[in-house]
């Protein structure tokens, strides 16, 4: 995440990730862009109903006033603490869409008859008083896994009364999308290539280019030691390009056997009950630059090496951009952290995607891969003028992740211009110079590189200097990989209030000393 350094102390502002020449996540331009990459946008007859009811909604514009204070009063917002009023209003501008998560867990691999019988008393609760005849036609949607439903409910009396009832957990207007009017601008997308200038890079034997900010970290010597072999990190953003070899048919020409697979969970559609998915090909750039970053392979073309280049990268196209403002979106991503966690070939998973404040169905899931001893990667946030007021960002605030945020090349320490910090930063990556370029990546096209920035490429660096440690200690626990890692950063055995355990030190995290 990335504020800019003077609106550091304005109360309004976008927040999210770098816009720096593929900022990180820098389509946080106003806090929940309706990103340019997707056009997974509610109708406007769907966002703008007038009102239901015996009482008016509230306007957007009013629901973001609230919205605003209630950050402004506690630095963070949650629809659990917000007015029946104002969360029904929310799902009036938001295609009637509620989220509903029940049962006193996030996940149940089997739903038992508790479970469905509290279900059903929730659908009974809304056809009682809507104008469905029956659940069918109320229910949007059941997870498998994750305890929580998608229903469609007009009434401020009924979301009034399924908020008295106890086995309830959380409901969220899942359609509803914030600041959306003033959202249309930068979403973190890129797919254009940059000439990267000579100073940014060193080259191996091979040919292949060294990023600079390696060189702080050490990664190249650790490199001696571990390069990630038969490690295979979960990658969930915009997915893959299909015109990039060096992440498809030459992702193992230096080293064989290792492999990388792409799939694809989002829906790129307007309608909630629509399923087709949108394939596993990205269309906007970043998450090519962040399985790049992660473990671009060693080659002989004169292209950029990935940290971890002898890993394996399963990439989930689970988001049209950054920013988990859209339904399908937040489904997309739910869906990815599922399989990912169900997958016995991933150790690691990087998530430079997120949003202010926290997602219940995506909480779940995080939850469920972290159960399955996943080590997850949050980024802290990138932000334009939107955000730069916001601290860390969801999922990184939750306990079950590993917040990474982007600090500048300098003796302190300093977050990068637009990078977010706070008490929940967990590591950072020197990925910023004094001239404001970035640490170059593999580009979206064949024979393109890329400046990559803010918490996102920190992140999926921060990711594969892990897997450079489990490749090295194949036997080691989730919690011995990451006491390693700590470590080996400089502020261990300390942390700091914004930066965590500071900067890894690669070379020491995987030799031990």
């Amino acid at each position: 995440m990335n504020f800019s350094k003077k609106n550091r102390e304005r109360l309004k502002g976008n927040t999210f990730f770098n816009s720096t020449k593929i900022s990180f996540i820098s389509c946080f331009i106003m806090l929940v862009l309706v990103t340019s990459c997707t056009n997974d946008e509610m109708p406007q007859e769907e966002r703008q109903q007038p009102q239901t009811g015996q009482q008016k909604a509230l306007s957007p514009e009013e629901i973001n006033v609230e919205i605003d204070a209630a950050i402004e009063k506690e630095g963070s917002f949650n629809w659990q603490d917000a007015s029946d009023h104002l969360l029904w209003s929310a799902v009036v501008h938001g295609g009637d869409i509620l989220t509903i998560g029940y049962g006193q867990t996030s996940f149940s691999e089997t739903k038992s008859s508790a479970l469905t019988n509290i279900k059903l008393e929730i659908l009974a609760t809304i056809t009682a008083k809507e104008q469905q005849k029956s659940g069918e036609e109320t229910l949007i949607y059941e997870d498998d896994i994750l305890n929580f439903i998608d229903v469609k409910v007009s009434s401020l009396e009924v979301v009034a009364e399924l908020r008295k009832n106890e086995h309830i957990r959380y409901i969220e207007p899942e359609g509803y999308r914030y600041n959306i009017s003033e959202a249309k601008s930068s979403s973190g997308c890129n797919q254009s290539g940059e000439n990267i200038s000579n100073a940014d890079y060193g080259t191996l034997a091979s040919g292949a280019k060294i990023p600079w900010n390696f060189y702080d970290h050490k990664i190249n010597q650790a490199w001696a030691y571990s390069k990630g072999r038969g490690v295979g990190v979960g990658v969930i953003d915009t997915g893959v390009s299909s015109n990039q070899p060096y992440l498809g048919s030459k992702f193992d020409d230096y080293y064989s056997g290792r492999y990388i697979r792409k799939y694809g969970t989002y829906v790129d559609s307007v309608w909630p009950w629509s399923r087709k998915t949108d394939g596993a090909n990205d269309k906007c750039g970043h998450g090519t630059s962040a399985s790049a970053a992660v473990g671009a392979p060693n080659n002989n073309g004169g292209q950029f090496i990935g940290v971890a280049y002898e890993s394996n990268i399963i990439s989930y196209r689970g988001t049209s951009d950054v920013v988990l403002n859209g339904y399908h979106e937040r489904k997309g991503v739910a869906n990815a952290l599922k399989a990912l966690g169900n997958r016995s070939d991933v150790k690691i998973i990087s998530m430079s995607i997120g949003y202010p404040w926290s997602i219940g169905r995506i909480k779940d899931a995080v939850k469920y891969a972290y159960a399955r001893g996943k080590m997850i990667f949050a980024a802290g946030g990138t932000s334009t003028s939107f955000t730069n007021w916001y601290g860390v960002i969801f999922p990184a605030t939750m306990s079950e992740t590993i917040a990474v945020t982007g600090v500048e090349e300098e003796t302190g320490y300093d977050e990068c211009d637009t990078c977010h910090k706070g008490s929940k930063i967990d590591f950072t990556v020197i990925m910023e110079r004094g001239n404001n370029n970035h640490q170059p990546v593999l580009g979206f096209n064949n024979g393109q590189s890329q400046y990559f920035g803010g918490s996102s490429v920190a992140t999926a660096t921060t990711a594969g200097m892990a897997a450079l440690v489990w490749a090295k200690y194949p036997s080691w626990t989730r919690a011995q990989v990451l006491q390693r890692l700590k470590e080996s950063a400089d502020f261990y055995p300390s942390k700091n209030g914004s930066y965590g355990y500071g900067n890894i030190n690669a070379l020491r995290a995987v030799r031990g000393y």
